[in-house]
């Protein structure tokens, strides 16, 4: 299947992808197009778009993308994905739903990323899925 979402990745378009080929779509196709074009291009590419205004896989009140597509995949009641959904959404929000301790590490973590100087999305996000995978084990870990 194909996915879509705004270019620039920051932590919820790097979680979600992550989150959706490990566990969702192994063969997940991504696009990252500007904010403005998403929802045409979702069209013309018969694609899902994520993290963007008004589409159910965003953002809703004070939960992220990636607590949205836990839900819509029945995934919420993995609990080392739940704590993970909260530290992304601390990262990438104000922190204030979970109050997260870990969530301001992932943030810069993420900001560093951004700072390395990478080609584009694509290779954020496959260099960056590291994170994600060390923070799942980190979570599963805790929960013990």
């Amino acid at each position: 299947m194909k996915w879509i979402t705004r270019e620039h990745v920051k932590v919820d378009r790097v979680a979600c992808p992550w989150l959706i080929r490990r566990f969702v779509d192994p063969d997940a196709e991504f696009h990252f197009v500007p904010a403005g074009q998403v929802i045409e291009e979702a069209i013309k590419l018969n694609a899902i778009p994520f993290d963007v205004p008004g589409v159910e896989l965003g953002h809703h009140g004070k939960e992220c993308t990636f607590e949205a597509i836990l839900q819509k995949y029945r995934l919420a009641n993995n609990p080392a994905l739940a704590l993970l959904a909260k530290i992304v959404n601390g990262a990438d929000t104000d922190n204030t739903l979970w109050n997260q301790p870990e969530s301001a590490g992932l943030r810069a973590v993420a900001e560093g990323f951004r700072q390395l100087g990478f080609s584009d999305d694509h290779a954020i996000n496959a260099a960056e899925w590291i994170v994600y995978d060390a923070l799942l084990a980190y979570c599963r870990e805790t929960l013990k």
